[in-house]
């Protein structure tokens, strides 16, 4: 799953939420070093990415597309699951997209300290170009897809995957559905088993 997706499943806690979305940067035990809630975001996090990985609908997804796109197949997925939950954002939140995304995009802010240099260097761009926003558009979707194919200096050809994604709507779209429904139930159990854990 990508930035949104994973920001979402974080729950109403902003800690583990900023934990959730900076994990990516934080390596093995690292993640020691951060206040409780964050910690509990980076292993929620590693719990999403893990299960992701392993389910046999999101390997339906990133089969048709591995043929063309190799090893770049997942990124790619997680990048079109985020528009899908993007675009029927109303079905899992009654806080408009907008409104989350700048109450996040404020949040980042307001913590700014906590974040690694990574994502210091990318929050600018990131709430500038409102990138979780224009997750819920095909034209956004694009310019994403254009941005990631650039940082692998043009070798993904990630950029050429709005292809796949407009011939084969509805099939992304219902593999996301049936997919995220259960991501959503496994994640709201880790968070409890998490939260037990760490109040131990």
């Amino acid at each position: 799953m990508n930035y949104l997706a994973h920001i979402y499943l974080s729950g109403t806690n902003e800690m583990v939420t900023i934990g959730n979305f900076i994990a990516d940067g934080i390596k093995g035990k690292q993640y020691t070093k951060y206040p409780k809630n964050i910690q509990i975001g980076i292993l929620l996090h590693r719990h999403i990415d893990t299960y992701t990985d392993a389910h046999k609908t999101v390997r339906i997804s990133t089969k048709r597309l591995h043929e063309k796109y190799s090893h770049y197949a997942g990124v790619i997925v997680d990048i079109l699951y985020d528009h899908f939950l993007a675009k029927n954002w109303a079905t899992y939140s009654t806080v408009p997209l907008e409104t989350y995304t700048n109450t996040f995009y404020e949040s980042l802010k307001t913590n700014y300290d906590l974040l690694p240099l990574r994502i210091q260097k990318i929050m600018p761009y990131m709430i500038t170009d409102n990138w979780l926003l224009s997750y819920a558009s095909i034209n956004g979707i694009s310019r994403i897809l254009e941005g990631m194919n650039k940082r692998t200096k043009n070798r993904s050809g990630m950029n050429e995957a709005i292809v796949e994604l407009e011939l084969f709507y509805e099939e992304f779209e219902s593999e996301f559905s049936d997919f995220f429904n259960e991501l959503m139930a496994s994640c709201q159990e880790k968070l409890k088993a998490l939260q037990k854990e760490f109040n131990n």
